[in-house]
């Protein structure tokens, strides 16, 4: 039998964090909803929990996380959805807060994914699963 968790850390939160304080990302929107008056066409990265699961023999929550990245040309987005990834996979083996990042995994990306929204947008997606304990 597992335990359940008393509180999932707040992934979403955490990886926006993580993010917002790489260099590389520096310029760009990073939340986890788009800004009021976004279009598609700035330089943005949307940060959301997609599922993912609770290890309680572990204590270790493996959620997925989907990066939705836009930018003004194709290329540009291309960037910063490599930015991205980079910058959450050098998390591995770090403390992060309270929380240890003891794996990261990139499950789908990035790709190249028209967005039907935003008909300006040029968006690529990322799906990357993490695994992460709480202090």
């Amino acid at each position: 039998m597992t335990t359940p968790p008393s509180a999932f850390p707040d992934v979403e939160k955490l990886v926006v964090d993580v993010l917002k304080a790489d260099p590389a990302l520096a310029g760009a929107t990073i939340a986890v909803q788009a800004p009021a008056g976004f279009d598609g066409t700035q330089s943005a990265v949307l940060v959301n929990r997609r599922g993912g699961a609770w290890i309680g023999d572990q204590h270790v929550d493996m959620p997925l996380i989907e990066f939705e990245v836009y930018g003004p040309t194709k290329n540009a987005a291309h960037v910063l959805a490599n930015a991205a990834r980079r910058a959450l996979l050098a998390t591995i083996g770090k403390k992060v807060g309270v929380n240890f990042i003891s794996d990261v995994e990139e499950q789908d990306g990035p790709r190249w994914l028209p967005d039907y929204v935003y008909r300006g947008a040029n968006r690529y997606l990322c799906v990357i699963r993490l695994s992460v304990s709480v202090f």
